[in-house]
């Protein structure tokens, strides 16, 4: 029998076999090919009636954008609006209106009765002093629970509380910004708009309640006194509360206890002791916290044992054992004077019970 759609007695003679389709399968064009093509032939009825030639042009595919491509470009659209959005509406940047204010700082040193009383032994001297129970160096400076508030998550309060922890450390315990004059690590945890304030306390420092150094870090002359112990005794407390639903403020009140020898002294000379009591405020606005700096509004700090002739502004300048305070006063102050009042020296006395029993 022949093949299915051949004749019963086989193909014709000179007709291809049953395999013969395959010679032409390379020539023959699907219906894709055929609608894609740019020319057309007319039919024999539409040659006749329009005297048409052959074939015609067939117009383009239309080329316009698929639906994918413009649901993607309506999302990237979206997308960057959004951006731009939360840039202009970021709840971590301040608003802009209110600058930082100049930090007020007061300065006061306390002058002893007597003689400062010393000890070879810097343990006996702390086991002597008030300061006995205190704990040690960064240790001392204890975070207070972390709380939100009305306007402030959790995690924003604790980086408030830490921005100012940080700043005690660096600006009263560093032994680099204690005696050797360094600024950076204070520095740098500074709102930048205060560092022109700061720069001209450092390079020029004045006693008119702006320009102390001392009313930003603790550091004593180093061509008269030197760290007899790096283990610097302190106590204190940090509270924090929202002042308006943009800032934060953070309160600091710690007393630091140095124990310090003079400059160039052997280990074995008798050492003192120093203490400096230092209140701060910190302000902190959205950008401060997500920037770790902050923004200082008041500065108080009272240290002795001091003379009160010795202008403090730039270097704490202390008195050392066996050291008695120079004759005199504070410096002269015109009542009458005009200019900023808050220039006008202070000076107190330092309570013998504030100093070692030895």
């Amino acid at each position: 029998m022949g093949g299915p759609g051949n004749p019963p007695d086989g193909a014709p003679d000179g007709a291809p076999g049953s395999g013969g389709e395959d010679e032409y399968r390379s020539v023959v064009f699907d219906e894709s090919f055929i609608k894609a093509a740019r020319l057309q032939e007319f039919s024999a009825h539409e040659r006749i009636e329009d005297h048409a030639p052959a074939v015609r042009r067939r117009p383009g595919a239309r080329r316009g954008f698929s639906k994918q491509a413009v649901l993607l470009v309506v999302l990237i659209l979206v997308a960057f609006g959004t951006a731009i959005y939360m840039g202009v509406r970021n709840p971590y940047l301040h608003p802009a209106a209110r600058g930082a204010d100049p930090l007020r700082m007061t300065v006061v040193p306390l002058a002893p009765a007597g003689p400062v009383p010393g000890a070879t032994s810097v343990p006996e001297l702390y086991a002597h002093s008030p300061a006995a129970q205190f704990r040690t160096a960064a240790e001392g400076i204890n975070l207070p629970p972390a709380e939100r508030t009305a306007h402030f998550s959790q995690s924003q309060v604790l980086s408030a509380l830490t921005t100012a922890k940080d700043y005690l450390v660096e600006s009263s315990l560093d032994p680099d910004v204690l005696t050797h004059n360094a600024v950076r690590p204070v520095r740098i945890l500074l709102d930048p708009q205060q560092l022109g304030q700061f720069d001209q306390s450092v390079a020029r420092p004045a006693a008119d309640g702006r320009h102390q150094a001392t009313g930003w870090l603790v550091r004593f002359d180093p061509a008269k006194a030197q760290l007899a112990d790096n283990r610097i005794r302190v106590q204190g407390t940090l509270r924090v509360a929202e002042s308006d639903t943009d800032t934060l403020e953070v309160t600091s009140d710690h007393t630091f206890v140095y124990a310090l020898r003079p400059a160039g002294a052997p280990a074995d000379s008798k050492a003192s002791l120093f203490t400096v009591r230092r209140e701060l405020h910190f302000r902190f606005d959205r950008n401060d916290l997500r920037m770790h700096q902050a923004e200082l509004t008041v500065s108080y700090l009272q240290a002795g044992p001091l003379s009160c002739s010795v202008d403090s502004a730039g270097h704490l300048s202390p008195l050392l054992a066996g050291q008695k305070p120079a004759k005199g006063g504070p410096a002269v102050t015109d009542p009458f004077a005009t200019g900023d009042a808050a220039g006008a020296a202070l000076c107190g006395a330092l309570s013998p019970k504030a100093q070692p029993s030895v």
